[in-house]
């Protein structure tokens, strides 16, 4: 016997019934007649084998289980959505593509350009950023990007990759830019103590190592902050200050980064699958490459 498969206009259908809960309106909607609409809903439950909607005459009411189903099939409508839409760029006016992931988007401060100046040498291949701050060494190894934005530490097992040295990164205090500390060239350790330092979100080894040497001091508080986003929130708030590497600052201005005296520093790399060998992906490397060494003067 053939079995069916559930087609993307089922998977609408479903959605705009979900939505609308009334057969009449989610069919005029969908540019239908109501027994075509309510027979591919029909067609589309003995499909996956349970009813997501329950009928009655005042229309219809999503069943827990179409529920659940129905919020799954949202999302996977709208990936789809995107990945429609990104294949109609691609098609029209790409030839290759290049991926690169960073946790966020101010790790690599001059992808913009690098983008720009790559459009312009090799305009038929489109550099797609990747922001996956949580498993982007997993996405990586998948092959799900071309490039990763990493620190050589976390780079050090992985297997069948070329690093690239991009640029140091060093330790900043970030402050609101109305503390006193914000008028310093440099802070040291005694400048904060008293104070309330922003502590944890995933820090790097380095950072780890100069906040356990503060806090073993005894002379600074410090508050538990689960991710750097919090943590600037903290800082905006007046609740204390924080360290953090230079590659995360956005440059906008809104608190003072000020470079903090220690010898840890980060060694900022893009890591490549060593296999691609591909013209347009070296050729981007050296343009980032390039930007950053001629950066001389930029705060990291």
């Amino acid at each position: 016997m053939r079995t069916r498969q559930m087609t993307t206009k089922q998977i609408d259908y479903c959605i705009e019934l979900a939505r609308t809960l009334n057969f009449s309106r989610a069919a005029e909607n969908q540019f239908v007649s109501q027994p075509t609409f309510s027979y591919q809903i029909k067609l589309l439950e003995d499909e996956i084998g349970f009813a997501v909607f329950e009928r009655s005459g005042k229309g219809a009411a999503l069943t827990p289980a179409g529920a659940q189903f129905v919020s799954f099939l949202t999302g996977m409508r709208e990936d789809l959505r995107r990945a429609i839409e990104q294949g109609q760029n691609f098609s029209a006016r790409y030839k290759d593509s290049v991926s690169i992931s960073m946790m966020v988007r101010q790790a690599v401060y001059f992808l913009p350009e690098a983008m720009r100046l790559s459009a312009e040498t090799m305009p038929d291949v489109q550099i797609i950023p990747l922001f996956q701050y949580d498993g982007g060494v997993d996405a990586f190894l998948r092959s799900e990007a071309d490039i990763l934005f990493a620190l050589r530490e976390q780079t050090k097992h992985i297997p069948g990759i070329s690093v690239h040295e991009l640029f140091t990164s060093r330790i900043y205090l970030i402050t609101r830019r109305d503390d006193p500390l914000a008028g310093k060239d440099v802070i040291r350790d005694d400048d904060i103590f008293g104070r309330t330092l922003m502590v944890g979100g995933g820090s790097p080894t380095a950072l780890r190592a100069v906040q356990h040497r503060l806090i073993a001091t005894g002379r600074i508080r410090y508050f538990n902050s689960p991710d750097h986003d919090t943590t600037l929130t903290n800082v905006a708030a007046g609740r204390g200050v924080c360290l953090a590497p230079g590659f995360l600052n956005d440059h906008s201005g809104q608190f003072a980064w000020t470079p903090f005296d220690c010898s840890e520093t980060f060694s900022c790399v893009l890591c490549a699958h060593k296999e691609d060998r591909r013209e347009s992906l070296v050729s981007f490397i050296g343009i980032l490459k390039k930007l950053y060494r001629d950066a001389v003067a930029f705060p990291l």
